[in-house]
């Protein structure tokens, strides 16, 4: 809002002036520059300053109004492919959001824990089950490839809350190039009957004339594409929208017998008989890159665009003149830092995350460990299941999952895993928005990869200055499926058959009923190109000729040295083991064993913690006779370079160590108080 303050000096001038009157003067002489706002307040701060003359200062705050946008969006593709959307829209916003979701199961877990981690201010976001709605549509045979979902657009003003007046209903694969609220006012434009704003078709379909015998369902003109709707809900409501398009829906089927362009044909037919119900929006508003498009006529230059609909199979490969700027604009906002979108609206009230505010609160930034502890409270945007997921129980309760999380750096290491271990995998990756369609194409061109349905992959977006190993741990360790989880690092290849024999083991050592800790003895090699051993006695042989080493034998003897490998190599039955100070094996566990401790992020200290936090809760640890891991040679990380160079990283491990020794004793009482006397004599 522009104000000139010249034009009404005597708000400052009179102090007892009534408010009313204060506020009428500003009003009168203000004019609104965001005309999409309806709700405008204004408030008159008068302030007395330490100087000769009284000023005043005006805050302009006012109340954006709400828009509403519903999406259908089911499985695990809509639900990657929708973040762009997502993305597009909250770059350009400048009003408060509520996203409406239709979605079934996997899409509500996926989206549901990306927007809680995401925490946009002034964003919320609300689910409705698909799987609810399946039964008002599924009478409705449909050949387009979205399947029973691209009928629910049909139903929003039974699924969506009745006192909800209007919505921007979107497809998925769309992208927006201007704010939303530009759309949003066009609502102001319906006149009469007009309760659907739709842009006409911009290809021949509907005209019939794409082939010999085509026949499409009954449209007015060319017909209008749905991948955009503006829905009044209140009128089409009271006008019984229901049932006009389920009476004109049986109607048409009887000859057409099913619907190729899914929801679309039948607002089509519906529009056909009832004209008056649209309001024809301007092209631009959904320029359609389909195959056969007219799209090139809804603009003249870069600035006449508004929203961009991927409305063909074909996607980012569809045929069109302009189509490089217009991948370039999704590739944008797809690669997009998604963190950047966090900012504050002004003027909008958003609900803030108290909890978390509160405790960095506490904390000194004058502290040489701030950062450190800052970490353990960063909430990091998280998307789960990023690929396609397929788990189906295993009758017995033996099953295992194998636990890991990597970085780019490390991407390398996914296929070797995959062909040693058959069993579930799930795996945290941290990663930013650009290095995840890096991995996104990386694991499509990968024959491996792709033939793997039971490995669930699930992003960390960068953020801060550590990488968070223990929090990655956490969020790969909570979506395990199984009863059982294998805790291993992504630089380590398994043994061939351990997954197997892990599970005979679940039955063996009665797992089920006891708190034991699997110890899978871990060796590396220094030589890239390495013959696996298939056998503990090639594994043997490769020990005594210096091709294998226990792990970390040259550099952290004691993290391994309780596994006793001296016993392990004539060992034919598991035997039992004590806690030592820094031991770290790898172990295999219950699915409900303790989480890693976030305060430990990077190089250091971050699975002796874990398994001290075993041992506190009376796990057994006992080592496999028959079970081994090899660690492959890599880089050394760039956390690890930090740890040796950085004094003051150095000392800051050491605090955390002392402060998690401290909460143990707290939480384990007397029985803790071994650990801090083996660390003071280790």
């Amino acid at each position: 809002f522009y104000c000139d303050v010249k034009t009404f000096p005597g708000v400052a001038s009179q102090p007892k002036l009534p408010h009313s009157s204060k506020r009428r003067l500003i009003q009168e002489n203000c004019r609104p520059q965001l005309p999409q706002l309806r709700s405008i307040q204004f408030t008159v701060i008068l302030c007395s300053l330490c100087c000769a003359h009284l000023s005043f200062l005006i805050a302009l705050s006012f109340s954006p109004q709400t828009i509403h946008v519903a999406i259908v969006c089911a499985g695990y593709n809509a639900s990657r492919d929708v973040v762009t959307l997502v993305k597009s829209v909250l770059f350009h916003r400048r009003n408060p959001l509520h996203f409406h979701f239709i979605t079934d199961s996997i899409a509500q877990q996926i989206l549901s824990s990306l927007f809680h981690t995401w925490m946009v201010p002034a964003v919320r976001v609300d689910f409705y089950d698909a799987d609810e709605l399946k039964s008002e549509v599924s009478w409705i045979p449909n050949k387009h490839y979205s399947g029973i979902y691209g009928l629910m657009k049909l139903v929003l003003t039974k699924t969506l809350p009745s006192d909800l007046q209007r919505v921007i209903v979107l497809d998925t694969d769309i992208t927006f190039a201007t704010d939303i609220a530009e759309l949003w006012a066009v609502f102001h434009k319906f006149k009469g009957q007009q309760v659907l704003g739709l842009v006409e078709n911009q290809s021949d379909w509907y005209l019939g004339n794409l082939w010999k015998n085509h026949r499409p369902w009954p449209a007015l003109g060319r017909g209008f594409n749905t991948g955009v709707i503006l829905l009044l809900l209140d009128r089409l409501r009271k006008l019984r929208w229901e049932q006009m398009w389920r009476l004109t829906a049986e109607r048409e089927l009887m000859s057409m017998l099913s619907t190729s362009l899914a929801d679309q044909d039948i607002f089509n037919a519906v529009i056909k008989q009832n004209p008056f119900l649209v309001h024809q929006l301007p092209c631009f508003w959904n320029v359609q890159l389909s195959d056969h498009t007219r799209s090139e006529k809804c603009y003249k230059d870069v600035s006449d665009l508004k929203v961009i609909h991927w409305n063909s199979p074909k996607k980012l490969r569809v045929k069109n003149k302009h189509v490089e700027f217009f991948r370039n604009l999704y590739l944008t906002f797809l690669e997009y830092d998604g963190n950047l979108l966090r900012r504050e609206l002004f003027g909008c009230p958003s609900e803030a995350d108290h909890n978390s505010e509160n405790t960095l609160s506490e904390l000194d930034e004058d502290d040489p460990c701030y950062e450190f502890r800052r970490e353990r409270f960063t909430v990091h945007r998280t998307h789960l299941y990023f690929l396609h997921y397929e788990y189906k129980p295993s009758s017995d309760n033996t099953d295992v999952t194998l636990v890991a999380q990597l970085s780019m750096d490390r991407l390398q290491m996914l296929e070797a895993i995959c062909k040693h271990w058959e069993g579930p995998i799930s795996l945290a990756l941290y990663l930013s928005d650009a290095e995840a369609q890096q991995f996104l194409r990386y694991a499509q061109g990968s024959e491996v990869l792709m033939s793997r349905g039971n490995v669930g992959y699930h992003i960390v977006y960068k953020e801060g200055q550590f990488y968070p190993v223990n929090l990655l741990r956490n969020v790969a360790m909570r979506h395990v499926n199984t009863p059982y989880m294998f805790l291993s690092d992504i630089d380590f290849l398994p043994m061939y058959s351990l997954y197997e024999y892990l599970r005979k083991s679940v039955v063996q050592l009665d797992m089920a009923n006891t708190k034991k800790a699997l110890v899978v003895p871990a060796f590396e090699t220094l030589r890239y190109r390495l013959s696996y051993p298939k056998s503990k006695a090639e594994l043997l042989s490769q020990l005594d000729m210096g091709t294998l080493f226990t792990f970390r034998y040259h550099v952290w003897t004691k993290g391994h040295a309780p596994t006793n490998f001296a016993k392990w190599r004539t060992a034919t039955t598991p035997y039992r083991v004590q806690w030592e100070a820094d031991f770290e094996p790898y172990v295999m566990v219950r699915r409900d064993s303790p989480e890693y401790d976030r305060r430990f992020v990077g190089f250091g200290w971050n699975k002796v913690a874990h398994i001290m936090e075993l041992d506190a809760q009376e796990y057994e640890f006992v080592v496999l006779p028959n079970a081994f891991m090899i660690h492959m040679p890599h880089a050394p990380s760039f956390d690890i370079t930090k740890f040796r160079s950085n004094k003051q990283y150095r000392v800051c491990l050491k605090t955390l160590k002392e402060e998690f020794q401290q909460n143990m004793s707290r939480r384990y009482g007397f029985a803790a108080l071994k650990y801090m006397t083996a660390e003071n004599n280790s």
